[in-house]
């Protein structure tokens, strides 16, 4: 399992149009995708979790993942969630 603590840049925060890019990443890897904000922590392949988290411009959410390619996936949200999310 590893993880890793990113800043939201998005001036929007994580919004269905920005969920819906997010999930569709997370999908293409094989290993289980959390994301974590505060005490919350929601599958990062699903739209309803990842919207009920609430996470605004800003925000610090933390990319769990542990799987057999948990170290490609945790390296490519990262850089999608810093580049990726921005508009």
């Amino acid at each position: 399992m590893m993880s890793k603590e990113v800043t939201i840049l998005s001036k929007n925060g994580l919004e269905s149009k920005m969920a819906a890019r997010l999930i569709q990443k997370a999908s293409s890897y094989e290993a289980n995708i959390w994301i974590q904000k505060d005490e919350r922590k929601a599958n990062a392949k699903s739209l309803l979790g990842l919207l009920s988290l609430g996470i605004s411009p800003g925000d610090q959410i933390t990319i769990i993942t542990d799987g057999r390619d948990e170290a490609t996936a945790l390296s490519e949200l990262e850089a999608f969630a810093i580049k990726g999310l921005t508009e």
